[in-house]
């Protein structure tokens, strides 16, 4: 049996820690890239609080993310341990309502405008 790196067990504690999390680029307050910026104002729009982690900080977790989910980009959204998405899935989801759908019934709440 392999133990998982150092990396990879960060992100299943974050992950399961927290209902929601974002690995993005830079911070929910000051995003560093448009893909980023766009999951945090979805987010916001929807009145989710949610764990934001900046992979920009951490070399070995922005390549560990990208492994730990078979993703190849950054941001990507976790709900209740669950990988989600990046940018473009979470962006369609939120215009079609899935999104909103998704997080009230995992127990989370947003926005019911």
């Amino acid at each position: 049996m392999t133990t998982a790196s150092p990396v990879v067990e960060r992100i299943r504690q974050d992950v399961a820690g927290n209902d929601v999390v974002l690995y993005m680029k830079g911070t929910p307050v000051f995003p560093q890239c448009g893909f980023s910026a766009a999951v945090v104002q979805v987010l916001t729009e929807l009145g989710v609080k949610f764990k934001g982690i900046d992979v920009l900080t951490d070399p070995s977790l922005r390549q560990g993310i990208k492994d730990f989910s078979n993703w190849p980009t950054v941001p990507q959204l976790y709900v209740k341990g669950e990988f989600v998405g990046g940018s473009d899935i979470v962006r369609e989801m939120h215009a079609s309502g899935e999104l909103r759908e998704m997080l009230q019934t995992r127990g989370i709440a947003a926005n019911t405008a």
